[in-house]
């Protein structure tokens, strides 16, 4: 636990000290969108925002990109409207609690300390203890409890259902990235080649040594590094038909 309060801590003096970190981005230059669709419970989302994400930030690239991070994943509603989550009801309460911590403080280097640490307790299999992050990062409490108990958490995450929903082409799998909309599939832990590419401009240190490779000739993996959307049994061949229905 002392070894996670150090990383929480570094975070945050990193986002406070650096919250435009990177000076060769151009002022005017419009920012790279980068989209995060996850759930709290998902191995692979803890893992992608833990130990991925962060470089975002500590790199500088952050200055470049506009990041929407949207915790409702594969989750759905049953025949009474009420949201299912697919690692169950500890997972939804997760989710609403981080969608009511970004509705709380919607700048991201705010958010995203939280969201980290919660995470993070996801990752080393301590997520009973998640109540901790409040006070590790000194993130609000009552905004987020009272969001959730109030029933709006629920209506945040009707909001994201909705912006999930409208993907297209459908996200397949979580953690689902896009840049400038467009998903970047199973490549997404090399999501900053793809934000330094579309980069407008003069691009910033952090784009140096970043050779773009892509999946296009890959042959499926023995384990794929997602949860797939209930009922879906290869990523693989579902890209390949997204591909096809997109040619068409």
């Amino acid at each position: 636990m002392a070894s996670l309060r150090l990383l929480i801590l570094l975070l945050l003096l990193h986002l406070h000290l650096h919250p435009h970190l990177s000076p060769l981005v151009s002022v005017s230059a419009r920012k790279v969108s980068l989209s995060v669709y996850y759930e709290a419970l998902c191995p692979y989302c803890s893992d992608f925002i833990v130990n991925r994400l962060p470089k975002l930030f500590s790199s500088g690239l952050i200055s470049a990109v506009d990041l929407d991070l949207v915790p409702y994943g594969n989750a759905r509603l049953d025949a009474s409207g009420s949201i299912v989550c697919q690692h169950g009801q500890k997972e939804c309460l997760l989710n609403t609690v981080e969608a009511c911590a970004i509705n709380a403080r919607p700048i991201v280097q705010q958010h995203f300390s939280f969201i980290y640490c919660v995470e993070r307790t996801v990752k080393d299999g301590q997520y009973a203890n998640w109540e901790a992050c409040f006070q590790q990062t000194g993130f609000d409490s009552n905004a987020v409890v009272d969001c959730y108990n109030n029933g709006y958490g629920v209506e945040i995450e009707l909001q994201y259902k909705a912006q999930t929903d409208a993907l297209q082409p459908p996200h397949l799998y979580v953690p689902w990235v896009t840049v400038n909309g467009q998903p970047i599939y199973e490549d997404y832990e090399n999501f900053e080649h793809y934000i330094c590419k579309a980069i407008d401009g003069v691009r910033p240190r952090a784009c140096e040594g970043l050779f773009l490779t892509t999946f296009e000739n890959e042959k499926p993996k023995e384990e794929e590094p997602f949860c797939l959307v209930e009922g879906m049994i290869s990523s693989y061949r579902a890209r390949k038909k997204h591909k096809l229905e997109l040619q068409n």
